[in-house]
């Protein structure tokens, strides 16, 4: 040892939540008695989007991808015997944040705390939601609304809470470059500070208290000098934003203070004992340099892009930090990058970048105005294209995927169903049955009082936060509460972005996209179609929607006409489009891992309709057994992260199209 004092770790969190809020505490309380020091919550795709367990969209949702919490019971449930008031808790909820922060307060005044000082982290970040992640609900001027009055309230009543997240983690994940990122998640911040600026709601002296309670949630991938530069770059344009456009004197409010989750849209299925390497390079960049340290860090797990994680596998991921905080000597030392000219003039480059871009964006109006004109979807999807199609080409290197592609057998995956955690389908029903029995024990008359109230506050000009704490107390139910100012603001359905995507694969003779282009043109003119057409669809409630749109954009430029109406479908509406459309393939995109239960919902009604010959194609996270069922169910091909080569994949389909028609294959090779 060298006696030089260690600085203080960040904390370490693990993103979790599955199955029921009973058997999500007893992980939270597994993952703190092992030295977590926070809490990350991931709540269910119906929590997430506003839905009771029992709604038809919640279907094969239901404590899927996180926790169901559905009213106070589950919060009670989920933190009992977890003291809130030592807690430092993050919850990553959107469109409904205001609901799942009141219901965490009511649970904290319940063990006694005092509210003014609970720690922790509502993401409350809409935008990023209308562009990447899709669990947005209502249109851009009330969302910004309801995260301007949980700004507000927390700044007057729990001021040690974050009340948003600006999160940059979802655009990276979206395709967007570290230029993009910086820009997009900077002026979501403008907006959101000048809309509570101009809400009247905190007086000009205490303006510096809400810029104090902006933190940001970023991403961090493996080219980890870049990606340590670019929070470098976020600092002195937050800086000068900050300092500039609002005024603020204190250097300690204008901090740029961040968590971060290292990069999911890198892991790979293919040989994915190479992820643990990709997730420690990506911790480097978020921890190595003193001046840009993450003040909070998650870690994905290896096996992420097979399935949902194991508790041995979240915990694996937890130690990485803890050998890197307490066995190193990273945290003895200043900034180690300080005065090197390399580092500063890549600083330098993106500052400049990301401020062309951010004026650029407020030329248009804003964020929120980028968002509904479809320009801030479309550059993602474009970057997007851009990137996948570097891979396809070589130019962007992934060991085990595009290169050094030969392995030994993997021992971590010799049970490949057995290398992730599944969730029993039962569970759902449970869920559902204990809404329904919290719903019969509650006091009727003060839950219809209760939302008959927030839907007045809703439709005039109050603060909503109160209104949304007596919902909670009087046993609302999400579904209640969400359904309640859905009627006031309506729901919006956020540009796709597939349009207006510019070709970023060529079609050149010769090229295996120009050899795809003349497989559906023979296919079309061999079934006498002007031109084949192919739905793309999202069924269920699962937002992530970025493979499904690259699906769609290059079949597009393979000169398929493409029917895909954005995220948040039901069966039964995407069967009716592929009727009326008249569609010769449906592709369905599913990351949740309700495939099991959607996908051969959507098989029966094309049964049903007459329609049994159209092929299904399923995409996403599939595992290896769901996968042998769904095509024993009748789908004719299942693509997982794996298959990486879109225009490939794109072949397959046609190559399936003539299966289905009886056409002889092509000999086109593609």
């Amino acid at each position: 040892m060298t006696g030089r004092q260690k600085d203080r770790p960040w904390l370490m969190r693990t993103y979790a939540g599955h199955s029921t809020a009973e058997a999500s505490n007893e992980l939270y309380r597994r993952n703190l008695a092992k030295g977590q020091t926070g809490l990350s919550v991931a709540f269910d795709l119906p929590t997430q989007t506003g839905y009771d367990p029992d709604h038809v969209l919640a279907r094969g949702e239901v404590g899927r991808v996180g926790v169901p919490v559905s009213h106070l019971g589950d919060m009670r449930l989920l933190f009992r015997d977890i003291p809130l008031e030592r807690m430092n808790t993050s919850m990553t909820i959107n469109a409904t944040a205001m609901w799942l922060l009141a219901l965490y307060q009511v649970v904290a005044e319940e063990q006694g705390a005092d509210i003014a000082g609970l720690q922790g982290t509502t993401q409350n970040d809409i935008v990023k939601e209308y562009l990447s992640r899709g669990t947005h609900v209502f249109p851009p001027g009330p969302s910004l609304r309801l995260t301007t009055d949980m700004i507000t309230y927390t700044v007057n009543h729990i001021p040690r809470w974050n009340p948003i997240n600006i999160c940059s983690y979802h655009l990276q994940e979206a395709g967007a470059t570290p230029v993009q990122e910086i820009a997009y998640a900077l002026s979501t911040a403008v907006a959101v500070l000048d809309a509570v600026r101009d809400s009247g709601q905190v007086p000009e002296e205490k303006f510096g208290n809400v810029v104090a309670r902006i933190s940001f949630f970023v991403n961090a991938g493996v080219r980890f000098i870049e990606e340590m530069c670019k929070m470098r770059a976020f600092g002195r344009i937050w800086d000068r934003i900050t300092r500039e456009r609002y005024g603020i004197t204190d250097a300690k409010q204008r901090r740029f203070r961040y968590g971060v989750q290292v990069n999911s849209l890198g892991l790979t299925e293919a040989q994915p004992e190479n992820n643990v390497q990709r997730i420690v390079l990506e911790m480097l960049a978020v921890t190595l340099s003193k001046d840009a340290r993450a003040r909070a860090v998650q870690l994905p797990a290896w096996n992420e892009a097979l399935g949902l994680p194991r508790p041995w596998d979240q915990q694996w991921s937890l130690r990485i930090q803890q050998v890197l905080a307490h066995e190193s000597d990273l945290l003895e030392y200043e900034d180690i990058f300080a005065g090197s000219h390399v580092i500063e003039a890549k600083v330098d480059e993106l500052v400049t970048e990301s401020l062309a871009e951010i004026d650029r964006i407020e030329a248009m109006g804003g964020a929120m105005a980028a968002v509904e004109s479809g320009y801030l979807k479309s550059e993602l999807v474009s970057s997007h294209a851009a990137r996948r199609a570097r891979i396809e080409g070589g130019e962007e290197k992934i060991v085990g995927v595009n290169i050094y592609g030969t392995t030994e057998p993997n021992p971590l995956t010799a049970d490949l169903d057995g290398a992730i955690m599944t969730v029993d389908p039962a569970n759902e029903a449970g869920v559902v049955a204990a809404l329904h029995e919290w719903r019969d024990n509650r006091e009727e008359a003060r839950a219809t009082d209760a939302l008959a109230a927030l839907k007045k506050a809703a439709a005039g000009t109050e603060n909503m936060m109160e209104a949304t704490l007596e919902c909670a107390r009087a046993g609302v139910t999400t579904g209640e509460w969400s359904w309640a100012l859905r009627d006031v603001f309506g729901e919006f359905r956020a540009p796709t972005g597939v349009s207006s995507a510019p070709v970023a694969v060529t079609a050149e003779p010769g090229t295996p996209l120009a050899l795809v282009r003349e497989k559906v043109a023979r296919t079309a003119a061999d079934l006498g179609a002007g031109r084949l057409r192919l739905l793309v669809g999202k069924p269920g409630l699962d937002g992530h929607s970025n493979g499904a749109e690259q699906i769609a954009v290059r079949a597009r430029d393979a000169g398929f006409e493409v029917v895909y109406q954005g995220i948040r479908l039901t069966p039964e509406q995407i069967v009716s489009a592929a009727l009326a459309e008249d569609v010769h393939c449906v592709g369905l995109s599913i990351l949740s891992g309700s495939h099991a239960e959607l996908v051969p919902d959507v098989l029966s009604r094309l049964r049903e309709a007459g329609a049994a010959d159209i092929p299904v194609i399923a995409g996403g996270i599939i595992p290896p057994a769901d996968a042998a069922a769904l095509v024993g169910a009748g789908v004719a091909a299942v693509f997982t992260p794996k298959d990486f080569g879109i225009t490939e994949i794109i072949g397959r389909i046609v190559d399936e199209i003539r299966k289905a028609n009886k056409l002889d294959p092509l000999e086109v090779p593609a």
